[in-house]
């Protein structure tokens, strides 16, 4: 009998936001995808989570009171876990400069708002290896 290893964990999308209304967006989104989702309502609340987890791919919004998405990207990046968790901004205002930040943080890629569950979708197949669910011609 065979060592079984579980490699066929769920690949987790976390999503700090400050909109319960992105969040449901984002889970409505993801919801056909074999992927487990996780929104948080701010960075302090991610944070304990994060500190433990690591995220097939992070989708964080720029533009929140307290703590800013920048600045909580810069925090996690400090973390060892996180040097290179793959991370989507997501921001309703398209600012040059931020893009730059966000870059050069290590961000993949810029997703601006209003969101659009198509768009959603994209990134997580591009970025978190999940596969688009497949239309079974037999039903």
């Amino acid at each position: 009998m065979g060592l079984y290893l579980m490699t066929d964990k769920l690949p987790t999308i976390v999503v700090v936001d400050d909109s319960s209304t992105s969040i449901s967006l984002y889970q409505f989104s993801l919801e056909p995808l074999d992927v487990d989702f996780i929104g948080f309502p701010s960075p302090d609340k991610a944070l304990p989570y994060l500190k433990e987890h690591a995220p097939d791919l992070l989708f964080l919004d720029i533009i929140m009171p307290g703590m800013d998405g920048l600045t909580f990207l810069q925090r996690l990046r400090s973390l060892p876990a996180h040097k290179n968790t793959p991370v989507v901004m997501v921001t309703s205002k398209d600012y040059a400069q931020d893009r730059y930040i966000a870059k050069q943080l290590g961000a993949l890629d810029f997703l601006i708002k209003p969101l659009r569950f198509k768009e959603i979708r994209e990134l997580v197949y591009k970025h978190a290896r999940v596969k688009p669910p497949q239309i079974d011609p037999t039903a």
